[in-house]
């Protein structure tokens, strides 16, 4: 390895991750037409239903039996950011918030002390293919803020900064959306106010770098010299990292404290970028808990079998919200935000 590039490691369906964060799912399926209950047109015969994640047919129903997704599950002690790229994903939880986001939209939930939800993704199209990939990120919180109140946000794609960097030639371009962090003079949307995120000492960043064939682009160092970066290759050629290649379904953990210049392979590359400074405290994780030792683990167990982290309110355990593609989200303090067919903001009130 040269002094810039510390470890490289292969990239499957879950990313290794480094201190915050805890690990990045990366869900890419290519689901069929949908049918009248906005799950796949397709027959379901040798699937491990409740559990499919064998991709069979380049999709999987995950944990869903109707609509492919996630029914109802708790958390507790970390957060998620799911950013997706394409399809649709409908949430629902314990605080009583509901959402349907897609197209570059991204939604940010604190698990804090507890709380219960589900994310589906319907197949809205009955004529067409619904392709779905997303990205779910977890992020750890400090022991001072695991039982912090829950907190559900949503950061909307025409609010999410974007920046491109232009090449001489016939280099191309680099298109880079700023999805949490600064970079560049782009400033992401606010994090949830418990987030470490939210601490401007802690440099968190999460961007999604496209380039196109042969382009590059130099990324600014960190400004905290002991913050973690990797940077995950994992669409198209490869990509040049200060001299070094790597080639596409590859992970790379970088010096941060230097500026990197990238440059894209013959086919271009997309890349996701973590950073941040490490939270540096013991972790306990069984399944969907994060602590800092076994007892807060069992502890959120008895927890969440006493209270049910202040019980299901919907009907189903896989809702979803109807066959009209319209993104929108009901925050728990009772504010609406609704987008018309165009994705234009049409509706915004308490």
């Amino acid at each position: 390895m040269s002094g810039v590039v510390l470890q490289t490691f292969p990239l499957g369906p879950q990313w290794p991750t480094i201190d915050p964060f805890l690990f990045v799912a990366h869900h890419l399926d290519d689901y069929p037409a949908g049918n009248t209950e906005l799950g796949p047109d397709a027959p379901l015969t040798g699937r491990d239903m409740g559990q499919d994640f064998a991709g069979v047919d380049g999709w999987n129903m995950y944990h869903g039996s109707t609509v492919p997704g996630f029914p109802q599950h708790p958390h507790r002690g970390f957060e998620t950011i799911t950013y997706l790229r394409s399809g649709y994903c409908d949430h629902s939880d314990s605080l009583g918030a509901t959402a349907r986001f897609g197209r570059g939209d991204a939604q940010w939930m604190t698990a804090g002390k507890g709380i219960v939800h589900a994310e589906m993704f319907p197949l809205l199209s009955a004529d067409d293919p619904n392709p779905l990939e997303l990205f779910q990120i977890w992020l750890n919180l400090p022991a001072s803020d695991k039982m912090v109140d829950p907190y559900f946000t949503m950061l909307w794609s025409h609010d999410t900064p974007t920046l491109v960097a232009e090449n001489d030639g016939d280099a191309g371009l680099v298109d880079i959306t700023v999805i949490a962090g600064s970079l560049d003079g782009a400033q992401g949307q606010a994090p949830p106010p418990n987030s470490w995120a939210a601490r401007a000492e802690a440099d968190v960043g999460i961007w999604h770098l496209r380039f196109d064939p042969g382009a590059r682009w130099t990324m600014p160092p960190t400004t905290a010299p002991d913050a973690h970066r990797v940077i995950y290759a994992f669409a198209g050629s490869s990509l040049s990292i200060a001299g070094e290649v790597v080639d596409a379904g590859t992970g790379a953990a970088v010096d941060p404290r230097r500026p990197l210049e990238l440059v894209a392979g013959p086919e271009g590359i997309e890349c996701m970028v973590l950073q941040g400074r490490p939270i540096g405290e013991p972790v306990a994780q069984y399944g969907p808990f994060v602590m800092n030792t076994r007892a807060e683990i069992e502890q959120a167990f008895a927890d969440y079998q006493r209270t049910g982290f202040g019980g299901w309110p919907w009907p189903a355990d896989d809702p979803n919200h109807g066959s009209e593609p319209r993104r929108f989200a009901r925050h728990a303090d009772g504010r609406v935000e609704r987008f018309d067919d165009e994705g234009v903001l049409e509706h915004s009130a308490s």
